[in-house]
């Protein structure tokens, strides 16, 4: 008998053998274990951007996005390895990246990333590359080395742009914050992050879309809707070759328009119609510029004198980047005339109140008429006609 147990634990420690020869150790396989190997390098390698530790960086892969970030303030950067393709000596990896900036993310942005490692001689993993996965958009230092400006309300953050022209975005978002704040209360962060790309083509990347969608297009606010208190922070995006086009007050406008979207966010739904979204931005953008109601609506100003006035408030649809650009001007005019004519009638805090009224219900249907019911006394009907009137007075 004692034998024959010997005998079979030579076999089990056998098969142990093998099997572990085939697996890996502890019956990993050979993908899980480079699996581990390289999230730990991609651990050190976060470490060590955090840490500003350039040599452990290097050890780790390729040193440009090192020199990419280096202005960037960064409070946390991690990867999670969610799967590898070996192939011998080399493998591409996917992975989510999650990163706050310092002062105004409240929770990690997300970014879908793909990176390729090959094999030392000693044996260890190395990176020699990071880019956006695909489908997925660029990051502003995937376009180059970023240079950071910091303002009293906002962070800019340009590539291909002098210290110059970063400021001068720093010094209207500065006037930005505290002009959106006094009509829409302090309720929200009181700062905010501008991306400044070096060409319209550097715009679309970082939004993951055709130019073609931006062209014309000054800047854009992203962000997620709704303010759950999770949502990292909004970013503007800017499209430099259009924001070069304008004067001085039109920069600042844009600037205000963007930072009132980053404003209102929580209080922003699907209930939100753009007319509302959109205008209430564009009210505060113009307030206190002067600008006259044919001067700042001149598409929408041209249909009412040839007795073209139009018979809905603007849909959704009409702010559509690819629609006609007469047609979404028309549609930017006509939302911000009629938050205008909220404001004149009925009064600003009222307008904010109708603003967050209809942010407060979860779904379209009703939104609006319950809060032109319960705020300014109104039906949808009499409210569309009131605009009518309205246009008419200001524009024809």
């Amino acid at each position: 008998m004692a034998g024959r147990r010997r005998a079979w634990r030579s076999s089990v420690v056998g098969l142990c053998l093998l099997l572990a020869s085939l697996t890996g150790c502890g019956g990993q396989s050979g993908t899980d274990v480079a699996k581990d190997e390289v999230q730990r390098v991609l651990d050190r390698r976060a470490a060590a951007l955090l840490d500003h530790d350039e040599a452990a960086y290097g050890a780790t892969g390729s040193r440009a996005p090192y020199e990419h970030l280096r202005a960037v303030p960064l409070a946390s950067w991690a990867y999670r390895l969610t799967g590898l393709h070996r192939g011998g000596a080399t493998a591409t990896a996917d992975a989510e990246l999650r990163y706050r900036v310092q002062g105004y993310d409240k929770a990690p942005v997300t970014a879908d990333r793909t990176l390729t490692l090959k094999l030392t001689a000693g044996g260890r993993w190395y990176v020699d590359s990071d880019r956006p996965a695909r489908k997925a958009g660029q990051q502003l230092w995937d376009q180059g080395t970023v240079t950071a400006v910091r303002g009293e309300h906002s962070l800019v953050l340009g590539v291909g742009q002098s210290g110059d022209a970063l400021r001068g975005y720093a010094r209207l978002a500065d006037r930005a914050v505290p002009a959106v704040s006094q009509q829409w209360g302090t309720d929200w962060s009181r700062r905010i992050v501008v991306l400044v790309p070096d060409s319209l083509e550097g715009m679309a990347g970082l939004l993951g879309s055709p130019a073609s969608s931006y062209r014309g297009i000054a800047a854009v606010t992203t962000g997620d809707a709704g303010g759950s208190g999770k949502a990292p922070a909004d970013r503007v995006t800017v499209n430099p070759e259009a924001y070069a086009l304008l004067g001085d007050v039109g920069k600042q406008v844009v600037l205000t328009h963007e930072t009132t979207h980053v404003a209102t966010r929580a209080h922003t739904h699907a209930a939100t119609p753009l007319w509302l979204s959109e205008g209430y931005a564009d009210w505060i953008g113009y307030l206190g510029t002067g600008r006259t109601a044919t001067r700042a609506a001149p598409e929408l100003a041209r249909a009412v004198e040839d007795g073209h006035v139009p018979a809905d408030l603007p849909a959704d649809k009409d702010f559509g980047f690819s629609t006609d650009a007469v047609d979404l001007a028309r549609a930017y005019e006509g939302g911000w005339l009629a938050c205008r004519m909220i404001a004149d009638r009925w009064g600003e805090v009222r307008l904010g109140e109708f603003y967050r009224a209809v942010g407060a219900h979860e779904k379209r249907a009703g939104a609006v008429e319950d809060a032109l019911k319960k705020v300014l006394g109104t039906t949808p009907e009499d409210f569309t006609a009131r605009w009518q009137d309205y246009l008419r007075a200001q524009l024809g």
